[in-house]
Parts: C-alpha cells; structure tokens; sequence
C-alpha cells in the first residue's frame, strides 16, 4: 500500500458489502447526507473507513458485511431482468420474497425467457460466474416451431455470424417431435443478447419457448416458477473457490414460495431475525 493511501476501503463500497445498497446507490445516500462516520455527518464519498470506524445509514449502524452467498431462481416468463424499467414491465427484484437481502442477477433471461437465474449478494461473485474465461456451460431447454431434421441444426455445431455477431460453436441435441413443434437441448458458454433465438432464427427457426436448465454446475431441477432456493454456503465456497470465513455456517438449502424464505437457525442467534 502506497504511504499516500489511506487504511480501509472506500465508504461506498463498504455500505455495498454491508448489502445495504450498491455502491452507486451508496454514493447518493452520502451526497443526501443520509450516512455518517464516527458521529460526523460525511457529504462525500471520498473517505476510506476501517473496522474501527463507525459508520451509520438513515440511523443503524452497518454491520460487518455478508458473507457471499447464491440463490437459484425459477424466473417466469413475463419479467424483465432489471431493477428498473424504461417501459414499465414488471421486473424480478418486484416478485422476489421481501425479505431477501439485496440481491443482483447473475447475467439475463430475456422477458420471454423461463428458468434458471443466480442471484448473488455480492458484486465480486457476479463478475465472477459472469465472465467468459469461467466456461461454464449453460443448458437450455428450447421448443420451436417446425419439424427440424439433426442436419439442420449443423451450422450451430460449427458456429455462425449473425448480424455481425460471432456465436461459438453450440451443443445441440434434437430431443422430440411434439405436433407442430420439436424440441431441443443447446448448450452454450458464451451467451450473447437473444443468441438462440437469433441463431435459431437465422437457420428458419422460430423458438417459442426457451428454459434455461442449468448454470454450469447449478441445476434448475425441481424449483417451481417464481420459487427462491439457497445454495448452502459451502457449495458456494467450493464451487467458486472461496476461503470460509470463521463464523459462516453452512445451513440447509431454502425453498420459499411466496414470500416467506426462512434461514437456518444459528447457536448464536437463535431468538434474533434473520
């Protein structure tokens, strides 16, 4: 650390890990002088704080930040994958349990798009599970319109251009004929903006209705639409490479419907909330 640097980390990215805002948002709650350190009122961000300072939002002092943590996510169709929306279109974080923490989303589902979406409280595992060198492969359950033969679907296997943009090379099962529509299986690891759809589209395919199944490791499996589950936390730690930290606790995988989602109890506060 340069001489020049001082001790801690930034307010606002203290206030992000706390799982109180995020750090833009942060920024605004200290320019409306909502936050204060050690008892002074602060106006700007520019301040880095340590554990021993003291530092209170709208009157309750943060606490020492979360641990990461994952949910999986059963996204329904008709829900946009963004805190706000230009249109006005219902979007997840209106539909998720309210007593979930502040959560973000581990990439997209279009609003046409079902199934499997990752929740994180933390903005480093986003960028984590987000980025293209992690390669893992995401499975989709997709249903068109037509009755395709295995050949037609060769020019995904081998990669294709469409509108300028470059997909990678597609894992495609053709599974089943059902009527006026067949199914497919396609795995990807690289998902770009609507890309089996576009791809799909540009070899005479109209998809009709697309179920992510699968994150890599993470498994949509029985989760019902609109259903949150937790991951225990030492899958999260295993799966990502996390170092466990000496008060985590592993718990039991959640399931809420609605909104109630209920964590494990812990010794040492078993009569407080959670």
């Amino acid at each position: 650390m340069s001489q020049n640097t001082p001790p801690g980390d930034r307010i606002a990215k203290v206030i992000a890990r706390a799982g109180l805002a995020s750090r833009r948002d942060a920024e605004k709650l200290i320019a409306q002088g909502r936050v204060s350190v050690n008892g002074k009122k602060i106006d700007s961000p520019a301040l880095n704080v340590t554990a021993q300072d003291k530092v209170v939002v709208d009157g309750k002092p943060v606490g020492a930040p979360d641990e990461p943590r994952v949910w999986l996510y059963h996204k329904p169709v008709g829900l946009v994958t963004t805190t706000k929306d230009e249109h006005d279109r219902p979007t997840i974080f209106d539909k998720l349990p309210e007593d979930l923490p502040r959560v973000m989303s581990v990439g997209r589902l279009d609003l046409n798009s079902e199934g499997l979406l990752l929740l994180t409280n933390d903005g480093g595992v986003k960028r984590k599970l987000e980025l293209p060198s992690t390669g893992w492969l995401r499975r989709y359950r997709v249903r068109v319109k037509g009755q395709p033969k295995d050949e037609h679907l060769e020019p995904l296997r081998k990669g294709l251009v469409v509108d300028g943009d470059r997909f990678l090379p597609m894992i495609v099962t053709l599974d089943r004929q059902q009527g006026a529509n067949a199914w497919l299986t396609v795995g990807l690891r690289e998902g770009k903006n609507r890309e089996i759809r576009r791809a799909l589209a540009d070899i005479g395919l109209t998809v009709n209705r697309l179920i992510r199944v699968s994150y890599g490791p993470f498994q949509l499996g029985q989760l019902k639409p609109g259903e949150v589950e937790e991951l225990r936390r030492k899958v999260v730690r295993d799966q990502l490479g996390l170092e466990q930290s000496e008060e985590s606790k592993t718990g039991t995988a959640l399931k809420t419907k609605g909104k109630q989602v209920r964590r494990p109890p812990r010794p040492d506060r078993a009569k407080k909330s959670p």
